[in-house]
């Protein structure tokens, strides 16, 4: 199953806002932003294009919208007490299983926010917005090495692309319901920070 087919799961219409984001989403993710319409997005709902414009200015309120509430539950994974408190590598790991679990609650518009390209404004804000959040944790890629965490000589810029880049990946392949959904956000967890290599007996790591 295709990402487009996921961004086609979003659209349950009812004439509200909410359900019409969701319409509009899965059609930016299965057209692109560029090659929609509004005229795509009203047959889509099953409405008129006047009562689309009743709730959105026109297609960049949308696409705006959509990546708000992306971003906003990416950076609200920085506030939560997890990513907070204790040690920065425990920092760490909750932060990259909380992404896991965005992804998977809000599939379509992370979608969508991986998929900009700096073309509108509203797409060059996204990619602001996620370049301060790589900044982050970079920042606390930084602390875990000074912490003795994270071995010497991990370049933490790359680190936290690499990681954003792994979770990141995950659009391309989760499906709601598929096996093992429930426990995902800990399966990638411990992929990342454990890796895939059995220890030996002394605690490393084979080779």
């Amino acid at each position: 199953m295709t990402t487009e087919t996921a961004g086609r799961r979003a659209r349950r219409p009812s004439g509200g806002a909410g359900s019409l984001l969701e319409v509009a989403v899965g059609e930016f993710i299965t057209r692109g932003y560029d090659a929609t319409s509004m005229e795509d997005l009203s047959r889509a709902a099953g409405i008129t294009k006047s009562s689309f414009y009743h709730h959105f200015a026109g297609k960049e309120a949308l696409l705006r919208a959509a990546l708000e509430r992306a971003l906003g539950g990416l950076f609200g994974l920085l506030d939560e007490p997890g990513a907070t408190t204790g040690t920065p590598l425990a920092r760490l790991r909750h932060i990259v299983g909380g992404q896991v679990a965005l992804l998977q609650r809000d599939l379509p518009y992370v979608t969508l926010l991986l998929r900009v390209r700096g073309n509108t404004e509203s797409e060059r804000w996204a990619l602001e917005r996620r370049r301060a959040f790589d900044a982050q944790i970079a920042a606390l890629v930084r602390e875990a090495v000074e912490a003795g965490e994270i071995r010497q000589g991990v370049e933490p810029a790359l680190a936290a692309r690499l990681l954003s880049g792994l979770v990141n990946s995950v659009v391309e392949w989760y499906r709601p319901g598929r096996p093992g959904a429930a426990t995902l956000p800990e399966d990638v967890t411990r992929a990342v920070f454990e890796g895939i290599l059995p220890a030996d007996g002394a605690g490393r790591i084979s080779r």
